[in-house]
């Protein structure tokens, strides 16, 4: 899978997504409360539509677009259905502007040590580009740890 991640976020950079009418992200942002109500963690959003809730701060400076990070992360959609968990105890390491756009802004939020939870509105991950184990136009929940700004 992380071949799949690593392969789609060089496509994704290169292809933007659909537009969303205002209708399809009011419908996004339904499914996505209704998750955040059932899941009794409490979530930010931002203006883009980011969902995030920072568990842990970590210290020193906010990471920047332009900085290398090294992170450890858990992917699902709303079911509860991991997609990509492989990376969750071994982290890797992408220059943070190579990443989709709802991890993006997530990591300008962070720090070293970081701890965070997302729900990725399509519009801020993968949107109308189909992966073996995403579907089209899906609502990405994610938990992301950062080990280190390089």
């Amino acid at each position: 899978m992380l071949k799949i991640i690593c392969s789609s976020i060089l496509i994704f950079v290169l292809f933007s997504c659909g537009t969303y009418s205002e209708s399809e992200k009011t419908a996004f942002d339904k499914k996505i409360e209704n998750f955040i109500k059932k899941s009794g963690v409490k979530y930010k959003k931002s203006e883009s539509g980011l969902y995030y809730a920072i568990l842990e701060e970590g210290e020193g400076d906010f990471i920047k677009l332009t900085d290398e990070v090294s992170f450890t992360y858990e992917g699902k959609l709303l079911n509860g259905e991991i997609f990509d968990g492989e990376n969750k105890r071994t982290p890797i390491k992408f220059r943070v502007s190579d990443l989709i756009q709802g991890w993006q802004e997530a990591l300008l939020y962070m720090k070293k040590g970081s701890k965070v939870k997302l729900v990725v509105p399509p519009q801020l991950g993968y949107g109308d580009y189909e992966l073996e184990d995403i579907p089209v136009n899906s609502v990405l929940y994610f938990h992301l740890e950062v080990i280190d700004v390089l």
